[in-house]
């Protein structure tokens, strides 16, 4: 339905957009955004369109604020989880053995990521060991995107 296709650009597109333009003003100097994207922004899989074209958008928008950001050093990147294992699955009424099962066939690891897995990521692109990483996506989704 095209109020849902709305709805979801709404959320992911235009919200991070004004997210990103409201903060602006309160970023310090030298700071770190991160964006959440997903591997469906560079993968055609069945009956995403919708927001594999979102996912697509953000992605855009994290090298644009890259670039628009750098001269006062503030680094923007994406992360872009596969599959984990989080509560959106109780809340869509997907069965998580269903999706487990079907996701596991096209993940080279063989595997179901973990929201720690996530964190770790976010926490290693606001860390200084990645003072020199801007406008970047950092897969986090077992090889998904990749392979």
């Amino acid at each position: 339905m095209l109020s849902d296709f709305d709805a979801m650009w709404n959320v992911n597109v235009r919200g991070l957009w004004l997210a990103l333009k409201y903060a602006l003003p309160l970023l310090s100097d030298g700071g770190a955004v991160i964006v959440n994207s997903s591997v469906a922004n560079s993968k055609g899989v069945e009956g995403t369109s919708a927001y594999s074209a979102t996912k697509a958008a953000v992605r855009s928008l994290v090298r644009t604020a890259a670039q628009e950001l750098a001269g006062r050093n503030v680094r923007v990147n994406a992360i872009s989880p596969g599959p984990i294992e989080t509560p959106i699955f109780g809340k869509l009424g997907v069965p998580l053995d269903a999706f487990r099962s079907n996701a596991i066939s096209r993940i080279p690891l063989g595997r179901i990521g973990s929201p720690d897995e996530v964190a770790s990521a976010a926490a290693f692109l606001a860390s200084t060991d990645a003072s020199f990483i801007t406008g970047a996506e950092l897969a986090v989704d077992g090889g998904m995107a990749q392979v």
